[in-house]
């Protein structure tokens, strides 16, 4: 059998590491994760050990609920679950989606739709990058110019929406800005396409992805490319872009509301624990509450010059853990179920020893990925082939290139 164990990534996973409520915190304690991922801490470093009282009100004065911590290098805390528990209970009720919000099937394959795609993410990037230019010099906003983006990248999501989204996962340091917004509104139309929204909501809805950070042409560069965490002064500066964007896009007229509800609520959270206005549950707007999900999604599957990119399927347990109190866990459940919980260009190692990259969606769940296997770490060789995990009968030894 080629049924799928694990994601690679998240084989090397120290068993030491363990979850505690921010209540549990006490001098002592090292702070592995802070687990708010896109949300401010007030430590200008991710791990940390905890020696006052003071830096424990700082993280409850921040309305961090949770943190992850390391018992080698600090306390311990009684009973908490490890990372691997936690991990494992939140793979099994992402398993436990419905099957009826299986992804939908591409009309073109995927190794057709790369190479369209490719061609595509290179003009599409050159014209995202001048369309925010000429912002940056105090132009106009160029909306059919932004409207034709969108319209080419729907036309590549519709065939397939996995090879225009994979390809922009791969960023470069001063190109970020640019792929991530081209990425967040590939991410957008394919979902609000799984959703089943119009067509003028769909437009609307990657117009607003494209968008969503207009207003960072406005956040000082130094703070921008910043290789590190923000100082205080610094993330607040930062959350600015918000409020700079929602005036671009409004100055600029002949544009929905319903894209500048992305630019305005990208980073608002349920809890209220957002910004910039701490908008909670449903005042925050249902687009604003799906772009929140595909911009964590993509930054933290994105590399950085101060982190490495987590693997997909860790990303989507991440988001699922978070949609306890930060993100509508109905729209997480239905991403995930869009995406499929073994995304396209996950790195996962099968029980048969097969490590591999998936390439396509099963045709019989959720569980079930077309994974294009390399490398045998039972025979240790290289072995190229592409193995359907559901239909283990039925594989097909891979070409290989003369």
């Amino acid at each position: 059998m080629h049924t799928i164990v694990t994601p690679y990534s998240a084989i090397w996973v120290c068993s030491m590491i363990k979850k505690i409520k921010v209540e549990q915190l006490k001098p002592g304690i090292f702070v592995h994760d802070f687990n708010c991922g896109w949300l401010h801490h007030p430590f200008l470093r991710n791990r940390v050990k905890i020696t006052t009282d003071e830096e424990i009100e700082k993280v409850l004065h921040h309305q961090i609920r949770e943190v992850y911590i390391d018992t080698d290098k600090g306390l311990d805390v009684d009973d908490a679950p490890t990372k691997p528990e936690v991990d494992q209970e939140i793979q099994t009720e992402i398993t436990k989606i419905d099957e009826p919000e299986m992804p939908d099937r591409a009309r073109v394959a995927l190794r057709e739709e790369i190479v369209t795609a490719k061609k595509l993410l290179d003009e599409v990037k050159k014209s995202t990058q001048l369309l925010m230019d000429d912002v940056k010099l105090g132009k106009q906003l160029d909306m059919r110019q932004a409207e034709t983006i969108v319209e080419k990248m729907t036309e590549s999501v519709l065939n397939n929406s996995a090879a225009l989204t994979s390809l922009a996962r791969i960023k470069s340091k001063d190109e970020y800005t640019y792929l991530h917004c081209i990425a967040v509104s590939a991410l957008c139309i394919s979902f609000g396409e799984h959703l089943r929204l119009d067509d003028r909501k769909i437009k609307a809805l990657g117009i607003g992805g494209l968008l969503h950070d207009i207003g960072k042409v406005r956040i000082p560069i130094e703070i921008l490319n910043k290789p590190g965490p923000l100082s205080e002064k610094e993330f607040e500066i930062m959350k600015q872009h918000v409020m700079h964007g929602d005036c671009i896009l409004r100055q600029t007229g002949n544009i929905e509301e319903d894209s500048i509800c992305v630019t305005a609520h990208h980073h608002e959270r349920l809890d209220g624990t957002g910004y910039p206005e701490r908008l909670k549950g449903d005042e925050i707007s249902p687009f604003g509450q799906m772009a929140a999900i595909v911009d964590i999604y993509d930054a933290l599957t994105s590399e950085r010059c101060y982190k490495n990119p987590m693997a997909p399927t860790d990303a989507l347990r991440k988001l699922f853990e978070w949609s306890d109190n930060y993100l509508n866990r109905d729209l997480v459940e239905r991403f995930i179920a869009h995406l499929g919980i073994y995304p396209v260009g996950s790195v996962v190692r099968l029980q048969s020893g097969f490590i591999g990259v998936v390439v396509d969606h099963g045709e019989k769940g959720l569980l079930y990925p077309v994974v294009r296997a390399l490398y045998n770490t039972r025979k240790k060789r290289w072995f190229p082939r592409l193995i359907s995990t559901w239909r283990s009968g039925e594989r097909k030894k891979m070409p290989t290139r003369s």
